[in-house]
């Protein structure tokens, strides 16, 4: 059962309209609980999501006060939930442009983000994908600068500075496990890149710029890929490749080979191993732990989950699974944090996380 996050909701005041907050106590494993939103009308609550205080929410990311930063597609803002509960919006004005690096956060704009991360040192990174770079927001000083990218789109730069090259629409960026690397779904240049955080140097890791399905062994940086959408790299040094359009998973094995590793390549619902297993368009991925992979089922509003030993795909979230009075509507973000899966449910307004 889904409990309620505190006994009583903060009223958040909005022009015509007011909005009940929840925020969130320990949930028993497997159980789910909402962060933002609660259960919508269809599903037996009374949860608006017109009245959000959230516009189309993408991605999430937690700093290590365990304040949760929310990044907006269509809204474009910046929002920081902070540990006590309490929500701030923090940047962005809801424009689709690119303003105010060498200033504050708060009075940047944006052009449709996908994700974000934040560093050890607790800097928030944005994929602002539409401006086609990567952002970073000082965590001492709140002055935002672009890091990767021009703001124009393009192929360029690799063996060279991060700052001089181009993109493509940056739809994810995803730190290393050590936290050095930025690996980027460089999408429309069907590649994922790396930005090397200490050089500030980018190079290629997978993708020739071509759009196809790869072949099983091939060399990831002479391959071709479909729609490379998001990335995440294991405890193993394995890079993994999530495609929309491809339907599919794969990864980029230590020595630099590809493998398609779950999905078809055609859409459907289907759980079961890995290469039977089909998704309806994925979005977005994250990693536990133990190198289980979660990924956001975008078309067919599930959350499905990748054993790291088995390869085996199951549902734990949507379709009756997880709490089934629970409906998603286009789930596009996944965040693993402290023992939690974290999902942003875009279509509803919404975030609930997992006690796995």
């Amino acid at each position: 059962m889904i409990k309620t996050s505190f006994s009583r909701f903060l009223l958040l005041l909005a022009a015509f309209s007011s909005v009940f907050f929840a925020s969130i106590q320990e949930a028993a494993a497997n159980e789910v609980e909402f962060v933002v939103g609660d259960l919508m009308v269809s599903e037996g609550g009374q949860w608006d999501s017109a009245k959000s205080p959230l516009t189309s929410p993408f991605g999430v990311a937690f700093n290590s006060s365990g304040d949760m930063w929310i990044v907006e597609l269509e809204g474009g803002r910046v929002h920081k939930l902070d540990s006590g509960g309490k929500l701030h919006h923090s940047g962005g004005d809801g424009s689709t442009s690119y303003k105010g690096d060498g200033g504050q956060l708060a009075d940047a704009t944006f052009n449709g983000m996908h994700n974000c991360d934040v560093a050890p040192n607790g800097d928030l990174l944005i994929g602002d994908s539409w401006n086609h770079c990567i952002r970073k927001v000082d965590a001492k000083t709140g002055v935002i600068t672009t890091i990767a990218g021009n703001g124009k789109k393009g192929f360029s730069g690799d063996g060279g500075p991060a700052t001089e090259a181009t993109f493509d629409f940056v739809m994810c960026i995803t730190l290393s496990p050590d936290k050095n690397m930025i690996h980027v779904a460089d999408l429309n240049n069907h590649r994922i890149r790396a930005v090397d955080l200490k050089s500030g140097m980018v190079s290629a890791i997978a993708g020739n710029g071509k759009k196809g399905a790869p072949t099983n062994g091939a060399a990831a940086v002479d391959s071709p890929l479909v729609d490379p959408r998001a990335v995440v790299q294991d405890s193993k040094q394995n890079i993994w490749i999530l495609e929309r359009g491809g339907h599919a998973l794969r990864v980029v094995r230590p020595d630099g080979t590809i493998h398609t590793t779950a999905g078809t390549g055609v859409r459907g619902f289907v759980d079961g191993p890995g290469l039977q297993a089909q998704f309806g368009s994925p979005k977005h991925l994250c990693i536990d732990n133990a190198d289980n992979i979660y990924i956001a089922d975008d078309e067919n509003g599930a959350i499905r989950r990748v054993d790291a030993n088995s390869g085996e795909v199951t549902t734990i979230l949507g379709k009756g699974h997880g709490d089934a009075r629970i409906r998603l509507s286009h789930p596009h973000g996944v965040t693993w944090h402290n023992g939690f899966l974290y999902v942003v449910d875009m279509g509803n307004n919404r975030i609930v996380r997992m006690k796995i």
